[in-house]
């Protein structure tokens, strides 16, 4: 029978892929079938009479017949799960034939994943430790099972979303870092026996205190409709996964999808190429910037918020008096290039197709032209109130402060 094409698994996340790697291992470990006991009853009823080179040889078939039945009950007995999503059918997501030689698409430990031969040496790709322990993946199966995802999760109508844990979805404090001022928070902490009730909880494990963030719960029940969800901490692994019981204690959200720095391929910088998801179809919530580049294909949902995030502040134009340091070069300030970001139009200039004037002193020559002109005279603020919700806010509330009288 072929494994690829015969087997009825069809997965729906990383955890299915776990939990059917160890139904493998289970299988392949598991005491003897009654037609495996019959052959070794046979065989001891004879063995006194055989050399011990016929013993070996005997000992070796008789191990790869039990494989050999072990690899096909193990596909044959597989019920379907529900889903379709690419994480995890081993047999039918991992490409092979019974008819051509398998090309060993990855690694279980020092064994093929699909035909189970013993590898000499290490496959290409990349390392998914946090799927199962061991597996490694080569590049050409990563990107066949990423395009078998993405059509899947496209029938789904959603999307990827990758988010960060830290300023984030949480905020986390060591013991020891906890002031005298900040002590009153040990009479508010919730219990940890159910966490969906609370949102301050004390970590004696890992010597640290966590409160998740207002609406998190509301946020990540919504927010699972439209994605599938990642976890991707700079944390170690043992702090993920304990955030990750926080967030998500009956694993409805982000199941087997937890990612750590230990999980990286890069040092000290996070990677896409550990998440079994398109780069184009990827949202990313982090408190640090995504590094972009310009030449994106269509559809790419990167380019996508580009295009929203222009429309915040579109048919905007700006003139900045008083925010930038004196001989600092104005087009290269974060507020100018977040002002442009966001669709506005910024100038050194000052003329009747001004809109904004941006200053923290109502003072100026440019704040007093404002004024006069009845053009809106900001605060900085409002800017990056615009950039932080990405919508425009109203300009009364962003007053600049009137100059001191002397």
């Amino acid at each position: 029978m072929s494994l690829a094409t015969d087997s009825p698994v069809h997965s729906s996340s990383s955890g299915d892929f776990a939990a059917f790697l160890d139904a493998e291992l289970d299988s392949i470990s598991s005491d003897s079938s009654p037609n495996e006991e019959e052959v070794n009853d046979e065989f001891n009823s004879d063995s006194s009479d055989s050399s011990p080179n016929e013993e070996a040889e005997n000992d070796s078939e008789i191990e790869s017949q039990r494989i050999k039945r072990c690899r096909v009950e193990t596909v044959e007995n597989i019920e379907d799960p529900k889903g379709s999503t690419s994480h995890g059918s081993l047999e039918q997501n991992l490409v092979s034939s019974s008819k051509d030689a398998c090309t060993h698409p990855g690694s279980f430990g020092d064994m093929c994943i699909l035909c189970g031969q013993m590898l000499n040496e290490e496959t290409g790709g990349v390392t998914f430790g946090y799927i199962h322990k061991g597996l490694r993946l080569g590049n050409d199966e990563i990107v066949r099972l990423r395009r078998t995802d993405m059509k899947n999760l496209l029938r789904q109508k959603k999307l990827y979303l990758v988010l960060d844990l830290d300023h984030t979805l949480l905020n986390s404090t060591r013991l020891m870092h906890i002031t005298l001022e900040e002590e009153y928070l040990y009479s508010q902490i919730d219990s940890l026996q159910d966490v969906s009730k609370g949102s301050l909880f004390k970590l004696d494990f890992l010597q640290m205190m966590t409160r998740l963030r207002p609406f998190v719960r509301m946020f990540l029940k919504e927010a699972s409709q439209m994605f599938e969800m990642y976890i991707y901490t700079m944390g170690d692994r043992a702090y993920a996964m304990e955030m990750a019981k926080l967030l998500d204690p009956r694993r409805e959200y982000f199941d087997a999808r937890v990612i750590s720095r230990d999980d990286g391929t890069q040092r000290h910088q996070k990677g896409l190429d550990i998440v079994l998801g398109q780069e184009n179809a990827v949202l990313i919530l982090d408190d640090t910037e995504t590094e972009l580049v310009d030449n994106l294909d269509d559809r790419d949902v990167r380019q996508v918020l580009k295009i929203v995030r222009k429309d915040v502040l579109k048919g905007c134009k700006i003139v900045f008096t008083r925010v930038f340091p004196t001989q600092f070069q104005a087009d290269n300030h974060h507020l100018w290039k977040m002002a442009e970001q966001l669709g506005a139009t910024c100038s050194r200039d000052l003329d009747t197709s001004v809109t904004h004037v941006v200053s923290q002193d109502a003072g100026t020559e440019k704040s007093r032209w404002a004024l006069k002109n009845k053009k809106f005279l900001v605060h900085p603020r409002w800017i990056e109130a615009a950039n932080y919700l990405w919508q425009r806010q109203p300009e009364e509330n962003f007053p600049v402060n009137q100059p001191k009288n002397h």
